[in-house]
């Protein structure tokens, strides 16, 4: 035998076992109990005495086992049936988020994972509180949720985990709730980029509209807490007004802004925190739009990417609507199964995109 052959049979002779991955029937060894009772304390079941657990528990710390939720629930042919609440309304974003929601469950029916949508009317505490009161603990393992922050709503969620259902929030958070994860931009930093664009686009000292969709959205007030706090370190030659609130109707919109200008002559710039914005731009096209008045709006959707080409919009903020839906479905998972997760794949970040830089 070769000098080198040699060498690397003895090398693998001696390689330590401990490198293969330790399995259920170690950990029974270790802990000295059977298999039986460590599918019991895997799974979480009644009948283990106190005792027990902890020298299962031990020996699975000790052996750095890691157990395969994919296996576990193939052997239990489990299905993972997560529940997507959002606004009922046309507002682009949210359309396209319901589309996300279509794609992905295609994509994700092989993955043992169906996904479902239900609906509330936008802004409506109490029409979310009823959806999420209905929930069935029996047939739905996992909630993600886009709706407004009410006390109402919050104990609703409450309600949900204590009834063992995994929650996230989506788009706009909850922090005060049980809810496990929040999966959106941080909004705070969105209002504080906004203001950042805005002061440098803007030449001449005036008022800045804030365009709001309700005082209930957590995301919208987050958004103008972080753009206020900018205005008012850098840019003090610079006025933002008390906000309007749209409810993402473009009929209030349109007609709250005819007489905002009446009444405010040195507008200089327009901030609309909400995705809803086909008011805004009904009313911009009819003035046939103003060469020094800076827009900046939300979400990359097929109205606001028309916005930018048109010279309507300066730049839009945004978030990758099928990110949010892809993170969600993994956040819940793993919530559901007691597994880490990765938070740098979890990240939403935020895009910003002006004329030149829109993607295909």
């Amino acid at each position: 035998m070769p000098l080198q052959r040699k060498w690397w049979t003895k090398l693998n002779k001696h390689r330590p076992s401990a490198i293969a991955k330790p399995t259920v029937n170690d950990i029974a060894r270790v802990a000295g109990v059977s298999l039986a009772t460590v599918d019991r304390v895997l799974n979480e079941r009644p009948g283990v005495r106190s005792v027990t657990i902890k020298k299962v528990r031990k020996a699975i710390e000790d052996l750095g086992y890691i157990r395969d939720t994919a296996a576990a629930n193939l052997a239990r042919r489990r299905v993972y049936n997560f529940l997507f609440v959002l606004p009922d309304t046309q507002n682009e974003f949210v359309l396209d988020l319901r589309t996300q929601i279509r794609e992905l469950t295609e994509k994700i029916a092989n993955d043992r994972t169906k996904l479902t949508l239900a609906l509330a009317a936008a802004f409506d505490p109490q029409d979310f509180v009823n959806v999420l009161d209905e929930i069935d603990p029996r047939e739905t393992d996992g909630v993600a949720i886009f709706g407004p922050e009410t006390p109402s709503v919050r104990d609703a969620i409450n309600h949900l985990r204590d009834k063992g259902i995994a929650v996230v929030t989506l788009v706009s958070d909850l922090p005060s709730s049980k809810r496990d994860h929040f999966v959106g931009i941080d909004n705070v930093s969105a209002g504080r980029t906004a203001a950042q664009l805005m002061g440098r686009f803007i030449k001449k000292p005036g008022k800045i509209l804030f365009i709001t969709g309700s005082r209930f959205a957590r995301d919208h007030l987050e958004r103008r807490q972080g753009f206020d706090l900018v205005m008012a370190e850098e840019f003090e030659n610079l006025e933002v007004i008390a906000s309007v609130e749209g409810k993402d109707d473009p009929e209030i919109m349109y007609s709250l802004l005819p007489e905002l200008f009446e009444n405010h002559e040195d507008v200089r710039g327009i901030y609309s925190s909400a995705a809803g914005n086909e008011g805004l731009m009904c009313f911009l096209r009819e003035q046939g739009g103003a060469s020094d008045l800076v827009v900046i709006g939300h979400e990359l959707t097929s109205l606001s990417r028309d916005a930018l080409n048109d010279g309507y919009f300066d730049a839009v903020i945004s978030q990758d609507g099928g990110h949010l839906v892809r993170s969600c479905a993994r956040l819940l998972r793993s919530t559901v199964d007691n597994v880490p997760h990765n938070p740098a794949q979890e990240r939403i970040r935020i895009d910003i995109y002006l004329k030149e830089n829109m993607p295909a």
